[in-house]
């Protein structure tokens, strides 16, 4: 392992069975104009990884579980370690990803002339470079998140430096400070949306997100997910309804919350008829279950509120998410019905 003089920032990479991806992921971050303490997670490979790991990359630490603790289980463990070490910041990479030279270099940069800022995302593109994946996330009055940008092929139209509502956990830098604040991902989520909850209590909290688009990032998109059928109906359908719940203000719990419900049983019955009725069954009474057991969570988060809910609403994107097709036809028809109800 490499010595820490002049080290600032921790990268940690968690990892499930992700040998073919690992070499470019960790040669990128090694790379880096500034130096790194590059970490990996291991959770419970049995690929290879964690000895290609202890043969190929000496400088490296690797933390080694013996089973899945999931995205966020195996980024809070580099998190912890982080905060141990002393160090200001501590990103979060995915084991499918690579970024450019300066990524590091450019987030560290905006975090130290930001100190209301909490977490700075990168623009993420995918493998090639040819789309975005995200340049951060938002969340909608719907109880819905999504990537900004994903898919837009427009590249520079994201070119500015911008306040967004979350930072991506695929490629973001977090202030140790923010976490040790407000938290590290609650593992409960598992994988997805774990980032956008974390990024929300910041919020919550006072602290400011950002978009850093002179980071950039590459990132072949479901690398992991894609290989387990119905797993990202499963921890869809389990994890947005927590997120929902701890986050949500009083106020507008109801506000949002009939819409998430008609969007929630809209997903579920569009997994079914893709042939993911049992994940879609699981995710969704898991979701409840989160719920009903999540009160200790939501009045933790929102006791340490400091902003109004006023600012909060007005974080929020007032519409649906650009891929909510579906629901957009059914607001369409809505709409159409009741003007010529209103006409008659």
């Amino acid at each position: 392992m490499s010595s820490l003089v002049d080290v600032r920032a921790a990268v940690i990479v968690p990892n499930w069975n992700g040998v073919d991806s690992l070499p470019a992921c960790l040669d990128s971050l090694l790379e880096q104009s500034v130096k790194a303490h590059v970490i990996v997670v291991d959770n419970g490979s049995v690929d290879g990884s964690v000895e290609l790991v202890e043969r190929d990359f000496p400088g490296v630490e690797l933390i080694r579980h013996d089973k899945n603790w999931g995205y966020a289980g195996g980024v809070n463990a580099g998190f912890k370690r982080a905060i141990e070490l002393g160090l200001d910041y501590a990103a979060a990479f995915n084991n499918d990803a690579v970024a450019d030279p300066r990524w590091l270099e450019s987030l560290v940069d905006y975090l130290d002339a930001h100190e209301k800022t909490g977490a700075a995302a990168c623009k993420l593109l995918n493998g090639d470079g040819s789309a975005i994946d995200s340049t951060g996330d938002y969340y909608t009055v719907w109880g819905l998140p999504y990537p900004r940008g994903r898919g837009e092929t427009d590249i520079k139209k994201y070119d500015s430096e911008k306040d967004i509502f979350a930072a991506s956990g695929g490629a973001s830098l977090y202030r140790v400070k923010m976490l040790e604040q407000v938290g590290l991902f609650d593992e409960a989520f598992f994988a997805y949306y774990e980032d956008v909850d974390l990024s929300f209590r910041a919020q919550l909290a006072g602290w400011k997100v950002a978009y850093v688009p002179s980071a950039v990032a590459y990132h072949q998109i479901g690398a992991t997910s894609g290989r387990l059928k119905g797993f990202t109906t499963y921890q869809t359908l389990k994890n947005l309804p927590l997120l929902f719940f701890k986050n949500v203000p009083r106020r507008y719990l109801w506000r949002i919350g009939w819409r998430f419900l008609l969007a929630d049983t809209l997903f579920f019955g569009r997994a079914v008829l893709r042939g993911h009725g049992w994940a879609a069954l699981k995710g969704q009474t898991m979701g409840k279950y989160r719920v009903l057991t999540g009160f200790s969570k939501r009045r933790r988060v929102q006791r340490s509120k400091t902003v109004s809910d006023e600012y909060i609403w007005g974080l929020l994107v007032h519409d649906l998410p650009p891929n909510a097709r579906a629901l957009r036809r059914l607001r369409h028809y809505y709409h159409r019905l009741t003007f010529r109800h209103n006409r008659t």
